[in-house]
């Protein structure tokens, strides 16, 4: 299947220099799916609608300060190669070329909505994120908002004293209380209110009751959920009433496993590769192969690694976290680490992963996982 027929030309196009306050106002009229951002004629990169609604800059902003760089993917891709770009992107939305002319554009939606049929031969269990950050309702909202920051993800279930799930904070979450009360404010200086707002009670701001899946249901179930309530992701328990914390499954989880293949070579997939500099792919690849290979009773099935850059530099180097999830015949394991760049946080993450490794040595293996998503997916 290619993404012939999911891309659409629904979209609007403006130029780098458009006010975000122009370009929000056509956003609304035109009711699109997403916004292209040129630069004298030539793609420069895309706006998706959370991005926009999400902006709490000025009116007067340029669009280049909101605008997120996205891979060009041709309109005849296959549909696979398509939810990898967006992965490794670390995008929703991208433009879609045909030849040299643009398309249109393609949004992680699009291609779920259109294999979402395909989708009820997975299981939850078999590809949930096993390693889930929490947070403690009690706890303060800055603290979750480092969390976040930290582990580059948009998500946290709280918990309460006795470890029990009881709500659920994004940081669309946090971002809508930060708009809700700038717009209630007004302009001006607002350091005051933010600091009250990051001494706030997770409490005070997470969803609740969550919306979760269970881990035998499939995930076509588990996605018309998420589309039903214009949520990204659910947290997975063992039951519907159940408030113990399995896992998280998200929309990219999802997008990730069309990406799986068969391939003898190990599948290995990068989040932000571009902030690779020193290392290449090949490297990446080579690097996991070697660890995993010295545990010959281990089959790793895919391999994700995701790098998040933080805003603290070292001599003009940025600090870099990285996480290597592996996901295997005897479950996920994951390493993760931080460094002065790519290669420096990479390494880390990898020496983190093999110790996680060895403490795996005294488990059974578990063949169930061995192909089983790459075969489900054959049709697609």
């Amino acid at each position: 299947m290619d993404i012939a027929n999911i891309a659409t030309p629904d979209f609007v196009e403006v130029d780098a220099d458009k006010r975000l306050g122009k370009v929000r106002s056509i956003f609304e009229r035109e009711n699109s799916h997403g916004i292209i951002v040129t630069d004298d004629g030539e793609y420069a990169g895309v706006i998706g609608e959370k991005q926009l609604v999400r902006s709490r800059m000025e009116d007067d902003t340029k669009s280049s300060a909101v605008m997120k760089s996205a891979p060009k993917i041709d309109r005849h891709e296959d549909v696979r190669e398509a939810a990898r770009m967006l992965v490794e992107g670390d995008t929703r939305i991208a433009p879609v070329f045909e030849g040299e002319k643009l398309y249109g554009i393609v949004t992680g939606n699009d291609i779920l909505e259109a294999v979402l049929e395909n989708l009820d031969a997975i299981s939850v269990e078999d590809i949930l994120t096993e390693d889930v950050v929490t947070i403690g309702e009690k706890s303060h909202v800055g603290q979750a908002i480092n969390r976040l920051r930290e582990n580059g993800i948009s998500r946290l279930p709280v918990t309460d004293d006795d470890g029990k799930l009881t709500g659920v904070l994004t940081t669309h979450d946090i971002i809508e209380f930060s708009v809700r009360n700038a717009d209630r404010q007004g302009r001006g200086d607002r350091r005051g209110d933010i600091d009250r707002m990051l001494d706030l009670p997770v409490y005070d701001l997470m969803s609740s009751p969550v919306i979760t899946a269970t881990p035998g249901e499939t995930v076509q179930e588990a996605v018309s959920r998420m589309f039903e309530n214009d949520i990204e992701g659910l947290v997975v328990t063992p039951t519907d009433s159940d408030a113990e914390v399995l896992g998280v499954l998200t929309k990219t989880d999802v997008l990730r496993a069309l990406t799986f293949t068969e391939e003898e070579q190990m599948d290995v997939q990068i989040t932000n590769i571009g902030l690779l500099e020193t290392l290449t792919r090949e490297n990446v690849v080579e690097s996991i192969t070697q660890v995993v290979d010295k545990y010959q009773q281990m089959q790793v099935l895919h391999a994700h690694v995701r790098f998040h850059e933080h805003k603290e530099k070292l001599r003009g180097t940025p600090l870099i976290q990285c996480q290597v999830r592996l996901r295997t015949s005897h479950g996920q394991v994951a390493g993760s680490g931080e460094g002065y760049g790519a290669e420096h946080a990479f390494h880390v993450a990898l020496d983190k992963l093999e110790r996680n490794v060895l403490e795996l040595k005294g488990v059974n293996a578990d063949e169930k996982y061995q192909g089983q998503v790459m075969r489900k997916l054959g049709d697609l």
